[in-house]
């Protein structure tokens, strides 16, 4: 009686000390496993927000641009995202009454990552000497705080192109 005693606790004593390794190394996988879900979460933000101005004769622009990157790691691989916005406001610089004749107005802009252009006609004599353009993207490229934007303005038989540069550089 006493060896069977003896060996049912031997048996409990090893299936006791198995389950335990078993959990330590079950353990040990699970923190292994949250450590490198904290890795492929780890990222780094940059932001971009500038203010480009320029002017020519008649017309002065402004563009405004915010940018951000987002920058990580997934296992050994390096992540990127991006997002943007901008607006281009462009006013004329003489009177409204000056523009009274106007029909047609077509202004464009050209960074080195991207263009847009707008087209309006008037039946009217335009309202305001404000025109904007807006727009954005994601996942585009960025544009640099040294960018030169190229502005180009087309109002009835007049035209008129300037650049704009950043108001920080």
């Amino acid at each position: 009686m006493k060896k069977i005693f003896t060996v049912l606790f031997l048996l409990m004593v090893l299936t006791a000390c198995s389950s335990n390794s078993t959990n330590k190394d079950f353990n040990s996988d699970t923190a292994n496993l949250e450590t490198a879900k904290k890795d492929t979460n780890s990222e780094e933000k940059t932001e971009h927000d500038y203010q480009f101005t320029g002017e020519s004769e008649h017309w002065e622009a402004v563009y405004s641009y915010e940018g951000t990157e987002l920058w990580g790691e997934n296992g050994e691989q390096t992540t990127h995202s991006s997002q943007d916005s901008y607006e281009l406001v462009l006013k004329y610089k003489g009177s409204l009454k000056e523009l009274s004749s106007m029909k047609n107005l077509e202004y464009t802009y050209e960074t080195t990552t991207s263009s847009g252009t707008k087209t309006e006609a008037y039946k009217e004599p335009p309202s305001e000497k404000v025109f904007t353009i807006r727009g954005g993207s994601e996942n585009g490229a960025i544009i640099g705080e040294g960018e030169i934007i190229k502005v180009n303005v087309k109002w009835d038989a007049s035209e008129e192109s300037f650049e704009l540069h950043n108001k920080a550089n």
